[in-house]
């Protein structure tokens, strides 16, 4: 599982197939195919390519349209972007969400879960959404976003509901950015022994990346200092 997450984050569009591959060439483990792809299910790993949505048909009502093909982002609270991605430890692993803000890049909102049950998701949202209201948020169309209680809870706090296409690389590349950024800055280069020590790391990690490391894409400024307003550089 460590290397399918190493793998897969460098290069996203490869399949189970080509990742198996890798691994028995590179790593020399016996795995084959049917094995890699029950372990990417399980760490929701997902290969980026236009596909057609078989399971569309299962669960039609929940899937909402992509708003933000063609749309301006001009302020902060505007867009946010949602996702949940797998984070190793030295022994085990854990799921983190993220919400980030489109417009800032700041991170609004973060939360770990030892499982991918959809709690985690729906406590980090409703924490952010008493402190901020975003215009929309944007998912994939995972099952803890095509789901009633998802759609009720956001219908309900009057914020408009945007889905990634299946397969869409491009369609929240800001959080797929940040995930990529924080496992090559953090998680690849430690070993966290604990989901204590982990999540200590990444709050660190988290605060420097909002309120002190420069943005290029902001013209140097932190993602905090444009999302509050307070845009001074940084020297």
């Amino acid at each position: 599982m460590r290397r399918i997450d190493e793998i897969h984050t460098a290069h996203p569009t490869w399949g189970y197939r080509t990742i198996t591959d890798i691994i028995r060439r590179d790593d020399k483990i016996l795995i084959n195919r049917k094995r890699t792809r029950r372990l990417m299910q399980q760490m929701g790993v997902e290969t980026i390519y236009p596909k057609p949505n078989l399971s569309k048909r299962f669960h039609a009502q929940y899937i909402r349209p992509y708003l933000l093909r063609n749309l301006a982002i001009t302020r902060s609270n505007q867009v946010w972007g949602i996702d949940i991605t797998y984070i190793r430890m030295r022994k085990g692993f854990m799921y983190l969400f993220i919400i980030i803000d489109w417009y800032s890049r700041c991170i609004v909102d973060h939360e770990l879960s030892t499982t991918l049950e959809k709690t985690f998701v729906m406590n980090c949202l409703k924490r952010a959404l008493s402190c901020h209201k975003p215009e929309i948020i944007n998912s994939d169309q995972g099952g803890h976003f095509t789901n009633p209680d998802y759609l009720k809870f956001l219908d309900e706090a009057e914020v408009r509901v945007s889905m990634d296409g299946r397969g869409q690389a491009l369609d929240n590349i800001r959080t797929e950015r940040f995930f990529r950024t924080l496992k090559y800055d953090l998680i690849y280069i430690n070993e966290f022994e604990t989901p204590r020590d982990l999540r200590k790391a990444l709050n660190q990690y988290i605060q420097e990346y909002n309120t002190y490391r420069p943005h290029t894409s902001l013209d140097g400024l932190c993602p905090y200092q444009v999302y509050t307003g307070n845009a001074i550089a940084v020297a």
